[in-house]
């Protein structure tokens, strides 16, 4: 198959403007990487966590991954649905995450879990921002997407911070 053919061979018919879909692709795109780093960030502080409240952060950490997760795949999907490319590689997830990663050999569970409240904070501000560029684009199923994955992760910042509150 020649380089043209295998173009054509992943396009995707939509209705919705080229320069929107651009748009939107990239910002989802942005969020695939996003949710990548997230849910290993998460899992690490998972799996290294220690202390008096192991066992409850230890459940809690493991339920907010498994719903990091569970976003990757309807938003990369949602990209090739408008006629997009999406992540290819853990290299293109360096490339675009936003998720700043945390190489640490010990990180206390305080500093953990005040970790993730403030990535999860960005992470429902570059929603909001995904969701803006879907509007713009009059790209409603993108935007409703998103809305349920916003109130996910104001929830997975609410649970982190009341969490902290007991810690010193």
């Amino acid at each position: 198959m020649n380089a043209l053919n295998q173009i054509e061979a992943l396009e995707t018919p939509s209705d919705l403007e080229e320069k929107g879909r651009e748009k939107v692709a990239e910002s989802l795109n942005r969020l695939v990487a996003d949710a990548f780093a997230l849910y290993i960030k998460t899992k690490n502080y998972h799996w290294h966590m220690s202390g008096r409240h192991f066992r409850d952060y230890h459940l809690l950490l493991d339920d907010q991954a498994t719903q990091i997760l569970a976003t990757i795949d309807p938003l990369a999907e949602r990209v090739r649905k408008i006629g997009g490319n999406t992540i290819r590689s853990v290299g293109h997830v360096a490339q675009l995450q936003r998720v700043k990663d945390n190489d640490e050999d010990f990180v206390g569970p305080k500093e953990m879990l005040e970790d993730l409240v403030n990535e999860n904070k960005k992470m429902a501000k570059n929603m909001r921002e995904a969701h803006k560029i879907a509007d713009d684009a009059e790209d409603v199923a993108t935007a409703s997407l998103l809305e349920n994955y916003i109130d996910e992760t104001e929830e997975r910042t609410w649970f982190l911070f009341e969490t902290t509150r007991d810690l010193n």
